[in-house]
């Protein structure tokens, strides 16, 4: 049976006190990416493994060890793994969050404090680093059981929590830790399916289910020369410097229209069929729907179907910064002596970080030996994860399109997403189950951008889905 209207009831009569959590959660700065951050990314998984032990969770925060960031070695954020349930009779969920977030300053264009919620309440609009990607889908999980056991409502399902802390710098020794744990009497020993709620609608009107993810490959490429920064009132036009080989290398990577310029990549794309066509044909999607939520017009093409498919299906390559270069304000005139590009690669089946590797790497040598320069290169691969692609026809989506249905009384898009969460791949290989992504966001969040958001309804409303998800699953046969 669908989710009791107590189980709606309640979520309607607390919205108030939800979004207070999210505001606590939005208030830690957990930025995993910033070693200086790194002591709030702890504190909010203490604040998390607090609110899962109240709400009568068994939860383990499993130390990872170190790693090297910048130099400099830091702690790793413990993996969080909560149970709730160990009923033989019921079916085992697995759901995965992360509680890190992307790097937020004023100064970057927010309007708002980015670690203070911000509500708007014309609009509804609730702004904050985190509030989208991941901390109100997160929540919206806790929200669910609280409900629940306030209610007194039977959970119809047992439920497995894996929340980590560094989904947006890696995912370093989540696999390791994975792995270790899939035996006979392992925490994930008899999961039979998995949940996802880490991406997002299309647009802003209609709700989607997820079965496909690209990858990423990230990588860092560094141009050195002399030993020191220089003078370039002295040293201008007498050395070679390595900004200016930086980027010309950085410019042959990719064109303005989005075409991969490095040999090889376009030969590793798996073949649309037929029938995946059909899906981009139906999808409630515009032009206009990716430039509202660009905030501008933009669009590469305007060819509906070109633009899906450059999100979901097709590689792309992004240039996301410089290191080591002048950035601040007002006029410097020096010859970095060292910097770094940095970008990545969204990949897609048939490609892997791997086989990538082998292209960038050979073709950045190449460019950089046709340059003459003096200067010293060196490219890493900093991080990477394969593409992931589920069967959207499996029980597990079945149950979360009725429960779409239920709540937003919509038949949602079946959709195949262009951002990375790399854990989906290993959950779905290591423990040999379907994998879901149900987002709770909208197209129009802005997650890793100035001005995130999270819309009040969609949390709320999302709460709800993430509930009715459970009681679908929870009787739905495997068949």
């Amino acid at each position: 049976m669908a989710a009791p209207q107590q189980f709606f009831s309640y979520v309607d009569g607390n919205a108030g006190s939800f979004i207070q959590r999210l505001a606590k959660a939005v208030a830690i700065p957990s930025v995993s990416g910033d070693g200086s951050s790194r002591k709030h990314v702890f504190a909010m998984a203490e604040f998390l493994a607090h609110e899962m032990e109240a709400l009568g969770i068994q939860v383990n925060s499993v130390d990872l060890g170190n790693h090297v960031l910048d130099g400099e070695e830091l702690p790793l954020p413990p993996v969080i793994l909560g149970s709730f349930g160990h009923d033989p009779k019921k079916k085992i969920i697995l759901v995965y969050g992360h509680y890190d977030v992307q790097p937020a300053l004023v100064s970057d264009g927010w309007d708002t404090d980015p670690f203070v919620l911000s509500p708007d309440e014309k609009t509804g609009r609730m702004y904050g680093r985190g509030a989208s990607d991941d901390k109100g889908p997160l929540l919206g999980w806790l929200n669910v059981l609280e409900a629940h056991i306030k209610s007194n409502i039977e959970l119809p399902v047992n439920l497995r929590f894996c929340f980590e802390g560094m989904e947006e710098s890696g995912s370093e020794g989540l696999d390791e830790l994975i792995n270790s744990r899939v035996g006979p009497g392992e925490f994930f020993d008899g999961v039979d399916c998995v949940c996802i709620s880490d991406n997002y609608w299309l647009n802003d009107r209609t709700p989607c289910v997820t079965y496909g993810l690209r990858g990423i490959a990230y990588y860092k490429v560094q141009v050195s020369g002399p030993q020191r920064d220089l003078h370039s009132g002295v040293f201008g036009n007498t050395v070679h410097e390595p900004m200016t080989d930086l980027i010309h290398l950085l410019g042959q990577l990719v064109s303005t229209k989005g075409e991969i310029k490095i040999p090889g990549i376009s030969s590793l794309v798996a073949p649309v069929t037929a029938d995946e066509m059909k899906r981009y044909e139906v999808l409630d999607y515009t032009v206009a729907d990716i430039e509202h939520s660009a905030g501008a017009q933009v669009a590469i093409s305007d060819n509906k179907t070109r633009v899906l498919m450059g999100r979901m299906r097709e590689p792309s390559l992004s240039i996301h910064g410089i290191e080591g270069a002048f950035s601040a304000p007002g006029a410097k005139t020096v010859i970095p002596a060292r910097v770094s590009g940095k970008f990545s690669i969204r990949l897609v089946p048939n490609m892997t970080p791997e086989n990538v590797d082998i292209l960038v790497f050979r073709y950045l040598q190449e460019e950089f030996a046709k340059l003459g320069t003096k200067s010293a290169l060196k490219i890493e691969n900093l991080h990477g994860g394969k593409p992931w692609l589920a069967d959207p026809n499996h029980w597990n989506y079945r149950a979360a399109i009725k429960a779409t249905e239920t709540v937003y009384k919509k038949t949602p898009d079946l959709t195949r997403e262009g951002g990375s969460i790399p854990v989906t791949l290993t959950f779905a290989e290591a423990l040999g189950v379907n994998v879901l992504l149900l987002p709770m966001g909208r197209g129009d969040d802005g997650a890793h951008s100035t001005n995130e958001k999270l819309d009040r309804s969609n949390y709320i409303e999302g709460t709800k889905l993430l509930g009715s998800y459970l009681h679908e699953v929870g009787i739905i046969s495997k068949s």
